[in-house]
């Protein structure tokens, strides 16, 4: 199995890299995203790979980061999506955009990827909601997924459901869903249980237009 590969930027595609390693070309598939970061032709770039092992081929999928490779394998093992769709995610989504998507609950944000429809998003985001909190690493985003509750701070009931109000209300105005979601956590968070709804749209509007 190959990990990493290290080589000369040959010939790069559409969807695919051709990476000249001691004289040896491998066609590495990367996301739209690690394909714009490589260096131009005949420079060095370092991909780290995963290697997928068919009856009829052999794939190899490159990535610039880790964290980009992690989200591969998480939206591979969804049912319906394979390697090329979640290439195409990474391609229009970032890893911690990925993220806040998932925990937002935001469909809308997924299926701006090539192939996939409100059904597929609905499943990646039900399959995936537990662990996407596992790479939240922006003070935006709440540490767990699953609807309202993570924007609880504190956990309580009745200001997680204040909180999905306030995250509506923003989507009404225009706002798309990921933003609202990472503007009203923070707030949550910063305004303690004792937040009105109020205070919690008006806090999250200043935070967005700042």
């Amino acid at each position: 199995m190959i990990g990493k590969l290290t080589g000369l930027v040959d010939q790069p595609g559409e969807d695919h890299v051709i990476l000249d390693v001691g004289g040896v070309g491998y066609i590495v598939f990367c996301s739209g995203r690690t394909l714009s970061a490589l260096p131009q032709a005949g420079e060095v770039a370092s991909l780290l790979i995963e290697t997928h092992v068919r009856e009829d081929h052999i794939h190899l999928y490159g990535f610039a980061e880790a964290l980009e490779r992690d989200w591969f394998r998480l939206l591979s093992g969804v049912q319906g999506v394979g390697a090329r769709m979640a290439l195409a995610i990474l391609s229009v989504l970032p890893p911690l955009s990925l993220a806040q998507a998932i925990a937002a609950q935001d469909r809308a944000a997924l299926t701006r990827a090539n192939g996939v429809g409100p059904k597929l998003a609905a499943r990646v985001i039900s399959e995936l909601k537990e662990k996407a909190g596992q790479y939240a690493v922006s003070d935006g985003l709440a540490h767990a997924a699953g609807g309202a509750a993570p924007v609880a701070a504190a956990g309580d009931a009745g200001l997680a459901g204040q909180a999905e109000d306030a995250v509506s209300a923003l989507v009404n105005l225009g706002y798309r869903r990921t933003e609202a979601f990472a503007a009203v956590s923070r707030t949550a968070r910063q305004q303690g249980d004792g937040a009105s709804l109020e205070r919690l749209i008006r806090e999250a509007l200043r935070e967005l237009s700042s």
